[in-house]
């Protein structure tokens, strides 16, 4: 498939706050959504987020990450793009994810 594979991504409507809080609970996690929420990017290529550590532990805490709701992961070209939910959690969870990126 031209542009890679389209991951399935939670409508926030059916995603618990307890999934959203166990996500941004491991510190990698929490500071690859303060990378994605900083600055004046609203998209980063995958592999520009997390500092430095393996593809295949990168790709654990994308996947906790998206499947819990918090970003998007979607092909672009020869890339995957991230995207931070951050209107849709600020609708489902109103004050979370500020809250969360305030403590650090």
């Amino acid at each position: 498939m031209p542009g890679g594979r389209v991951l399935p991504h939670p409508d926030l409507g059916e995603v618990a706050l307890t999934d959203v809080l166990f996500a941004l609970s491991d510190p990698v996690r929490l500071d690859i959504v303060q990378q994605l929420a900083a600055g004046p990017m609203t998209q980063v290529a995958c592999h520009e987020v997390g500092g430095d550590m393996a593809k295949s532990t990168r790709s654990h805490h994308l996947k906790t990450l998206r499947e819990a709701g918090v970003v998007r992961n979607e092909p672009s070209g020869r890339e995957r793009l991230l995207t931070l939910r951050r209107d849709e959690l600020e609708q489902r969870f109103p004050g979370l994810l500020e809250a969360l990126l305030r403590s650090r």
